[in-house]
């Protein structure tokens, strides 16, 4: 009986069929020669023709791959069929006589072809050994979960409703015990009523018996002692009042218990390691391994419960360390307010020193992916200095005033906070200095910012802003959406320098309050990493390093390198 599609195993292969034409048998054999698959029969009649029978013929799985038609690039008519041993590249019969590959020795393409699928036949087969009876364990390891997991949400129906059973009962005892309070209210007033009834009844029956007899009656008129009885004293009972419970379904919810999903990161399953074919098995690229080493840091890093200093540095030919960027190898930018630039090695030692034009605005800078120093300039300029110390001009910004400046880690766009006419904006720019973003107002037509004198982005591509006009920390996400905004614990906010690290968390200096805040990656305040108290002194610049310590740069020649996270 033929089976269904659904029904066909998923690893279920076709037969293979004899390759001989009008030859409908079962394919066991291979011709190495001629490429060719072949039934028993066939094989036979091959090695007996005279043409033939010279040729290497196998057993089907023993046969040697048929190497792929390529063309040669030098000489496109002709096959790549053979293998410079000395150049190691497949060449064509043509290509041995130019003086290229003169004096070289050459393979057959096809065996060196047919050594490289075995070896990676068995390379599979070594990974199948290995994968198909762990995955195996795993699927077995699974379904035992999936049987657990049933059974315990089993126990937790069976709970929820041996508690809904006890609450019931509970419910059923105390509305008996209502009923029964009533009924006895109900007794009660009951027998005031009758014993009022009787009371009536009995005023009535001395009535009918002075009546009786109307010559007394008349006697007692005339008589000054002849008294009726008043009617008898009668009062209307006052019922009870029921008042309803007040409850809503949480209340009962509580009573009853909640189910909740624990907080807790699931396990993973432990696999032994591979043990064989785990060279061929390495990552490929330097960004791969990166991004592994930052994903397990991240994993590993959380806040410290306080900040150690770990070094600290006086860059004597600068008057203040207005801003500072990190650049490779550790090695550190430092500006003031008058336009000198400083680079600074891990030991303070003084690099190379730049005399910019100066003024107001000719201090912020950033460091690229290719290592270069880019720095806002008077003129509305942003010039770069390459590792050659070779200063030339890279981005003008026309009417608008450059701030600050951030070369993004993620994708190296250069990040410019720009005002003009009391507001601001931030322009985008690839990594050749081409605008391609401009971000200057909300959704709803609202200015973002007035003077955005420090910027950088957020491990998810937030842009943040230091805006000094207005006092106020604007965080905007990559497709231009505010998302929010900071303005400090209190009054007296003044924004100045922000970095971000591997964490999200957002630091930022407040020179009003001599502190740094630290934000979590949602603008939600989490701490204060440093006050006046631990004598900081008007902090200007941060950055984080790759190792995870904070640089800051302060109203001084000081800059201090600390260690936050653990």
């Amino acid at each position: 009986m033929a089976l269904s599609e659904s029904q066909v195993p998923p690893d279920a292969q076709h037969y293979l069929v004899c390759g001989t034409e009008g030859c409908e048998r079962n394919c066991q054999f291979y011709c190495n020669d001629c490429h060719q698959q072949m039934c028993e029969q066939c094989r036979d009649e091959h090695q007996k023709n005279k043409k033939t029978k010279s040729h290497e013929v196998v057993p089907y799985k023993q046969r040697k791959r048929q190497l792929p038609v390529e063309k040669c690039q030098i000489y496109p008519t002709k096959e790549m069929v053979l293998l410079c041993e000395e150049c190691q590249i497949p060449i064509c019969y043509k290509c041995t006589a130019t003086e290229e590959h003169r004096g070289h020795a050459f393979t057959d393409l096809e065996i060196d072809f047919d050594e490289n699928i075995s070896l990676c036949h068995e390379e599979i087969a070594k990974i199948r050994n290995y994968f198909e009876p762990t995955s195996q364990v795993l699927k077995k390891e699974n379904a035992g979960d999936v049987k657990e997991i049933k059974k315990i949400m089993d126990g937790i129906r069976t709970s929820m409703k041996a508690e809904a059973e006890s609450m019931k009962k509970l419910v059923d005892t105390v509305t008996s015990e209502n009923i029964k309070q009533v009924d006895k209210i109900e007794q009660s007033l009951l027998e005031t009523f009758n014993g009022q009834t009787q009371k009536i009844d009995d005023y009535i029956t001395y009535l009918d018996e002075s009546s009786t007899n109307i010559e007394q009656i008349t006697y007692a008129l005339k008589s000054e002692s002849f008294i009726i009885r008043p009617l008898p004293e009668t009062s209307k009972p006052v019922p009870p009042i029921f008042t309803a419970g007040n409850y809503s379904k949480e209340d009962i919810a509580k009573l009853l218990g909640r189910i909740t999903i624990q907080n807790t990161k699931p396990e993973n399953r432990k696999i032994k390691p591979m043990e064989t074919a785990s060279t061929q098995l390495k990552p490929t690229g330097k960004q791969s391994k990166q991004g592994r080493e930052k994903s397990d840091v991240k994993r590993t890093l959380s806040l410290s419960s306080s900040v150690t200093k770990v070094r600290e540095y006086t860059v004597l030919v600068v008057d203040n360390v207005f801003h500072i960027s990190l650049g490779k190898s550790g090695r550190l930018w430092v500006s003031d307010s008058n336009g000198n630039f400083v680079q600074i090695d891990l030991q303070g030692n003084q690099l190379q020193k730049i005399q910019t034009s100066g003024g107001s605005g000719s201090y912020r800078h950033t460091v690229t992916q290719d290592g270069d120093l880019i720095y806002t300039d008077r003129n509305n300029v942003i010039n770069r200095i390459t590792q050659n110390n070779t200063i030339t001009e890279f981005i003008k910004t026309g009417d608008w005033k450059p701030l600050s400046i951030h070369s993004s880690h993620i994708n190296g766009d250069i990040l410019v906070g720009m005002e003009t006419d009391e507001e601001g904006k931030v322009t985008r720019y690839n990594k050749t200095g081409i605008e391609i973003q401009n971000i200057q107002r909300d959704n709803k037509g609202q200015k973002l910012y007035k003077y955005p004198q420090y910027i950088t982005e957020n491990i998810n591509g937030d842009v943040c802003v230091s805006d000094y006009g207005n006092d106020t920390v604007v965080v905007v996400d990559k497709s231009e959406q505010h998302r929010f905004s900071y303005t400090g614990q209190g009054s007296g906010f003044h924004p100045c320098g922000i970095c971000t690290d591997v964490l999200g968390h957002i630091l930022v200096c407040d020179s009003y309050s001599n502190t740094v805040h630290l934000l979590d990656q949602n603008g939600r305040f989490l701490t204060l990493l440093f006050t006046e108290q631990q004598g900081v002194d008007y902090p200007r610049s941060v950055c984080v390093d790759d190792d995870n310590n904070l640089w800051m740069g302060q109203l001084t020649n000081k800059v201090t390198v600390y260690k936050y996270l653990q």
